[in-house]
């Protein structure tokens, strides 16, 4: 039983409980989440400086996997939510219900997905492109089904914003990277390690920082514990379709195994760093504690079942390398 639990899965456990005893706030929270910023900046750097230049290339013309996360994340995301109401219903408030319902609209992860793609010697560039267009065209995506399925508020001031923010803490320390590849690129190859700690280490500091927020505000004290628990009862059934489904697809639609570990991760996952700024926007006037708890808890529900997930790939793969060296 202890085998099945790896050494990144502790660590996630340990980063949990840290953060539920002793959240970070105030400046030491500012800090964290600059720290969080640069260490994301430094996993896109270094992923740029990795890849080559045709690889980059061959991952941004990948429109089929493209259109294919794209149609998980807000198209049968959206459907699910609506469908299983006669489900869930019964297992959580009306209130955390619409929360369910407003996580199923938004966009995939981006750091995650990429770093547990790369974990699981995924698709990288890929994987890159795929949920960089997700959180791009989430801006606009996402505010249009809120206010065709739940309330009418477009959010239209919360785009350039993040287009922003994208660009400057994603896009722009990838591109960096793949202009110093020429310089570092043979550094890089030959220290590949480091690129996993640096996957993990964002991961990390990701599930503090946002578990520590939502430790400060009390939503959980907020919640009744019978609600609480159908929601990660609802939550993990969500995933649990979702990684079914991603997985049951890519392979029918005939992706290789890459491919289809990019699409896996990228399209059940959702954006708990786009999903709270939209929340406040989408929901201006109402108290968005229970909409955003469901994607709170369903977010940590990710990140710990994707690291089990993406270390299980990544053992079959060495498994199938050392297989075919023999």
């Amino acid at each position: 039983m202890l085998k099945m639990i790896d050494s990144f899965t502790l660590a996630l456990i340990a980063t949990v409980t840290l953060a539920s005893l002793f959240p970070c706030q105030g400046e030491v929270a500012q800090a964290m989440n600059l720290i969080t910023i640069l260490a994301i900046g430094l996993l896109f750097f270094l992923h740029g400086a990795k890849l080559s230049r045709e690889a980059v290339i061959a991952g941004a013309t990948h429109w089929k996997l493209h259109l294919t996360v794209m149609a998980c994340t807000f198209v049968l995301f959206p459907v699910l939510g609506l469908a299983l109401k006669p489900l869930l219903g019964p297992l959580v408030t009306p209130e955390l219900y619409l929360g369910v319902l407003y996580l199923c609209m938004l966009p995939s992860t981006v750091q995650s997905s990429i770093a547990f793609t790369s974990m699981a010697q995924g698709n990288v560039p890929a994987a890159i492109c795929s949920a960089t267009a997700s959180n791009i065209f989430g801006i606009f995506i996402t505010p249009l089904l809120v206010g065709m399925l739940v309330i009418s508020h477009h959010g239209a001031d919360q785009g350039m914003g993040s287009i922003t923010d994208i660009v400057l803490q994603l896009l722009l320390p990838f591109v960096a990277g793949q202009i110093a590849r020429r310089w570092i690129g043979g550094w890089v190859d030959k220290h590949k390690p480091l690129l996993r700690y640096v996957d993990q280490g964002s991961i990390l500091l990701v599930v503090y920082t946002a578990f520590s927020a939502a430790v400060i505000t009390g939503l959980w004290q907020q919640t009744p514990p019978q609600s609480l628990l159908g929601l990660l009862v609802v939550c993990g059934l969500l995933l649990a379709i979702l990684l079914g489904l991603t997985a049951y697809s890519s392979r029918k639609l005939g992706f290789d195994r890459a491919d289809q570990i990019t699409i896996v991760f990228c399209g059940s996952k959702k954006s708990l760093a786009s999903g709270v700024p939209m929340a406040k926007v989408l929901f201006a006037g109402h108290p968005i504690g229970s909409i955003v708890l469901p994607l709170m808890l369903f977010h940590q529900i990710q990140l710990m079942t994707c690291a089990v997930l993406a270390q299980r790939y990544r053992k079959q793969q060495l498994a199938a390398e050392a297989a075919q060296t023999v």
